[in-house]
């Protein structure tokens, strides 16, 4: 008789979360169509280099919530595989300019899987903390490597990097061309990502964050998994570094420095941790707090602004701004 009663009952929560699911699916369907037409006609309205800058960014911060948001790794040595992107790729359209934009922008891809290999390889079986800090002491041997190099140009970086030819007939001079060229890399590097995550080994990743000892109970090889996700956020965050180096024909330092790892932190607490969304609104937030207060009378106050921010973000939308809002259309749309 109680199996006759619980059968309905489960059923109904399976509908239910079907329905659910579904309503779910449509909204972010939406979302994207809405979300790729205001992209592609913002530059006409929108300083298209700005636009470029924050798709960096946003790619940037998407690719360590991939590790972060899924897999439960804190790397603070992310910065290491932005710059190695981009100064792989600078380095190689300056010195073979006979090579395609799109060839020296892979350079750097692979140069930055190669690293996150090699991070992840020694990292990867320490937890926490531990692995927290061995990612920031690995990527702070990056940053003097990088400094002392001379082909980086060292504390100047290096500068002039031509933005060349796609496919050896768009010219990537022209802003508008660059910018749908910066466009596509992200739309890829995002729907890459969302496909990881809902596929088969984004749910063992994510049995893997809830918990590791179940996980491996299970039968899982937890470090192969966790290494994978590693390398591909390092993969992710070098076509990043590479794209943005391309656009301001430039590879810096900058990229590389311990504060480049914090702040793509900040994008990714600040927009919400673990949701598709989050890093993306997170980094639009920062990039456009920085652009505008650095050439106003508050210039100098920039990272106390955003500290203060951080802070309410941290107090008021513990989940991020994107978890409050969809934990608020779940609770009024259920």
């Amino acid at each position: 008789m109680s199996d006759t009663i619980k059968n309905p009952e489960q059923q109904q929560r399976v509908r239910v979360e079907r329905e659910r699911r579904i309503a779910a699916s449509r909204r972010n369907k939406i979302f994207f169509a809405v979300f790729i037409v205001i992209a592609l006609v913002a530059p006409f309205g929108i300083y298209p280099v700005f636009l470029m800058k924050l798709l960096c960014f946003a790619l940037f911060a998407c690719a360590f919530n991939l590790l972060l948001g899924y897999a439960g790794l804190l790397s603070f040595g992310h910065a290491a595989f932005l710059a190695t992107g981009g100064y792989i790729t600078g380095f190689v359209l300056t010195e073979y300019s006979g090579l395609g934009t799109e060839l020296g922008i892979l350079a750097g891809t692979a140069a930055s899987a190669a690293l996150g290999l090699g991070f992840g390889l020694l990292a990867i079986r320490r937890q926490g903390i531990y692995f927290a800090m061995i990612t920031l002491a690995l990527a702070q041997l990056v940053f003097f490597m990088f400094m002392q190099s001379s082909f980086t140009g060292g504390e100047n970086g290096l500068q002039g990097v031509p933005r060349g030819q796609l496919f050896g007939f768009i010219d990537l001079q022209d802003n508008l061309n660059m910018y749908y060229f910066v466009l596509a890399i992200f739309l890829f590097g995002f729907l890459l990502i969302q496909r990881t995550i809902h596929s088969p080994y984004g749910q063992v990743l994510k049995a893997i964050r809830e918990n590791e000892p179940r996980a491996i109970s299970l039968g899982y090889n937890v470090d192969a998994h966790k290494l994978l996700a590693f390398v591909l956020s390092a993969a992710l965050t070098g076509l990043a570094g590479a794209t943005k180096t391309v656009v301001f024909q430039l590879a810096s330092l900058t990229d590389a420095h311990w504060h480049m790892s914090g702040e793509v932190i900040l994008m990714t607490l600040l927009g919400g941790v673990g949701t598709v969304l989050g890093p993306f609104v997170g980094a639009s937030i920062v990039v456009t707090l920085q652009t505008y207060l650095s050439n106003s009378p508050l210039g100098e106050w920039v990272h106390v602004i955003l500290g203060v921010i951080f802070v309410l973000c941290v107090l008021m939308f513990r989940a991020g701004i994107v978890g409050w809002f969809s934990k608020l259309i779940q609770r009024n749309f259920k």
